[in-house]
C-alpha cells in the first residue's frame, strides 16, 4: 500500500539551510523593507480602488473599510513578523505553510500566490495605463483606442500596460539592489504626490458629501474591505524578501510594522479627501485622484497628481513581480515546479528565468484582459495565504518551541485566532464570482500538484541537481 504523505512537513533544518547558500544577495535593510512595503501597498488602494470602492461598495464609509482592513492586517502583520524571522527564506506564506501545515497546503498557498501576484500586477498595470492615457489627454495627445484598450473594450492591446510590465521585469533582472534604488526613488515621488493631493483637495472638502456616511450599510463596509485587501498585498510580498535581507530578525518586523502604520494613515486621509470633495457616486473611475482635482477645476494639478500616480503604480508592479518570482523560486527549489527555473544569473544574482517567464505572462494578461475580470480575485489569494499563516504560526510554536525567534508575536494564542476569524469573515464576503474563480483555480492547482509536484518533490526524492 502506497503511503500518501501530502501533509508531510518540510523540516526546519532543510528550510533554514537555504539561508546559508548565498545564492541571493543580502542587500536590504529595515528602511528598504519599509520602502518596499510603501511601494507595493500605497498605490492601487489610493490611486485606483478608493474611487471604485466608494462608488460601488461603501460610500464615505470606505474609511471604515480601510480601518477594518488595517485591524485585520495588524493581527496578520504580527504573525508574519515572527514567521519571517523564524524562517528568513524566500517564499513567504508558501514556505510557512509548507513547514507547518504540510506539503499540499504549502503548494496550495504557493499556487494561490501565483493568482495573487500575477493577476494583481496585471490589474495594477491596467490602472497605470489609465493614468498614462489621461496625462497624455490633458497634454492634447490622443492615443488610438486600438493601442490603449483590451479587445473586450473595443481595442487590440493595452500597450502601455503591456510595456510597463516588461520594463519592470527588466529592472528586476538587473538586480535586487538596482530594483531597490528605483523603488526608493519612485516611493519618494509617490509620497510627495499624496501630500500634494491632500494639500490641493483639502480646502475643498464639504462635510455634506459625507452624508449619508454608510449609504450601503455595514454590509457595504465589509464588502469594501474584501475588495480593499487587493491593496494590502504588500505584507505577504515583504516577507518574500527575507532571504535577501541583511538582518531579517530585526529588519523584517520593523519594516512590516512600519509600512502598515504609515499606509493606514495615508489611505484614510486620501479616502476622506476624495469623498469629501466629490459625491461618492461620481468616483467610479480608474483614476480617482486625477478626477477629484479636475472636478474642482485644477487641470494642472490633475496632471501633476497623475504623474505621481504613475510612479506609485509603477512601484506596485515592480514589487508584485519581485514577490511572484521569489515565491516561484522557492517552489522550484523544492521540486514542486521544474527546478530548471531555479537558475540564478551568474552576474546579477537574480532568478532570471522565473522573472522572464512571469514578466511575459503578466504582460500578456495586462495587455489583453479587462481589469474588472481579474482584480478582485487577488483578494481571495491574499486572504487564503493569511488564513494559513495564522494557523501555521501556532503549529510551529508547538513543533519547535525551543528554537529562538528574532521576533515573537505577543499573545500569539489570541492574536493568531483573531487574525484567522477576521480574515475568514472578510473571505466570506467576497463575491460569488470571485469565490468560484478561487475554487476553480485551486482545483487546477491540485491536478498539477498530483501530476507533477508530488512526484518531483525534493522532500521525497532528495535535492535536485544544481542549476547554478
Amino acid at each position: 500500500m502506497v503511503k500518501v504523505d501530502i501533509l508531510q512537513r518540510k523540516p526546519y533544518q532543510d528550510l533554514i539551510r537555504h539561508t546559508q547558500d548565498k545564492k541571493l544577495n543580502r542587500v536590504l535593510g529595515a528602511f528598504d523593507i519599509t520602502i518596499m512595503g510603501l511601494g507595493i501597498i500605497i498605490g492601487t488602494g489610493i490611486f485606483v480602488l478608493t474611487g471604485i470602492g466608494a462608488a460601488k461598495y461603501a460610500g464615505p464609509g470606505l474609511m471604515v473599510s480601510f480601518i477594518l482592513a488595517a485591524v485585520t492586517c495588524a493581527f496578520v502583520c504580527l504573525t508574519y513578523s515572527e514567521l519571517a524571522t523564524f524562517l528568513p527564506v524566500s517564499g513567504s506564506s508558501y514556505t510557512y505553510a509548507y513547514a507547518s501545515l504540510g506539503e499540499y497546503f504549502g503548494w496550495w498557498v504557493g499556487w494561490s500566490l501565483i493568482l495573487e501576484y500575477s493577476v494583481g500586477a496585471s490589474a495594477v498595470a491596467g490602472g497605470w495605463s489609465a493614468y498614462f492615457v489621461g496625462i497624455l489627454h490633458s497634454c492634447g495627445i490622443e492615443l488610438p483606442k486600438a493601442l490603449t484598450a483590451v479587445p473586450a473594450d473595443g481595442g487590440i492591446i493595452n500597450l502601455p500596460a503591456f510595456a510597463i510590465v516588461l520594463l519592470a521585469t527588466l529592472c528586476l533582472i538587473l538586480g535586487v539592489r538596482e530594483g531597490a534604488r528605483v523603488n526608493r526613488a519612485l516611493v519618494v515621488v509617490k509620497i510627495v504626490t499624496i501630500f500634494a493631493f491632500l494639500f490641493f483637495a483639502g480646502p475643498h472638502i464639504d462635510p455634506l458629501n459625507w452624508q449619508p456616511f454608510l449609504p450601503y450599510g455595514w454590509d457595504g463596509v465589509v464588502a469594501g474591505t474584501a475588495v480593499l485587501f487587493f491593496a494590502y498585498l504588500g505584507f505577504d510580498a515583504l516577507s518574500t524578501a527575507a532571504e535577501e535581507t541583511k538582518n531579517p530578525t530585526h529588519d523584517m518586523p520593523v519594516g512590516i510594522i512600519s509600512a502598515l502604520a504609515i499606509c493606514t494613515v495615508l489611505y484614510i486621509a486620501v479616502c476622506a479627501a476624495m469623498t469629501g470633495v466629490v459625491p461618492y457616486e461620481q468616483l467610479d473611475t480608474a483614476a480617482p485622484a486625477s478626477y477629484v482635482l479636475e472636478y474642482i477645476g485644477m487641470r494642472a494639478g490633475s496632471a501633476l497628481i497623475g504623474t505621481g500616480a504613475l510612479c506609485g503604480l509603477s512601484t506596485v508592479v515592480l514589487n508584485m513581480l519581485f514577490a511572484q518570482s521569489r515565491a516561484l523560486y522557492s517552489m522550484s527549489r523544492d521540486g514542486l515546479i521544474p527546478n530548471s527555473l531555479y537558475k540564478v544569473h551568474e552576474k546579477y544574482r537574480t532568478p532570471y528565468r522565473i522573472q522572464i517567464i512571469i514578466g511575459i505572462i503578466v504582460s500578456l494578461v495586462a495587455g489583453f484582459t479587462p481589469i474588472h475580470i481579474v482584480a478582485e480575485a487577488c483578494s481571495a489569494g491574499t486572504i487564503f495565504a493569511f488564513l494559513c499563516s495564522c494557523v501555521g504560526i501556532i503549529v510551529l510554536r508547538k513543533i519547535y518551541p525551543r528554537i529562538p525567534r528574532g521576533f515573537c508575536c505577543p499573545a500569539v494564542y489570541v492574536i493568531a485566532p483573531l487574525g484567522f476569524i477576521f480574515c475568514a469573515f472578510i473571505f466570506a464576503h467576497l463575491s460569488i464570482h470571485t469565490l468560484e474563480l478561487f475554487v476553480g483555480w485551486s482545483v487546477v492547482g491540485t491536478v498539477i500538484y498530483a501530476i507533477y509536484g508530488y512526484k518531483h518533490s525534493t522532500l521525497r526524492h532528495g535535492e535536485p541537481e544544481s542549476h547554478e
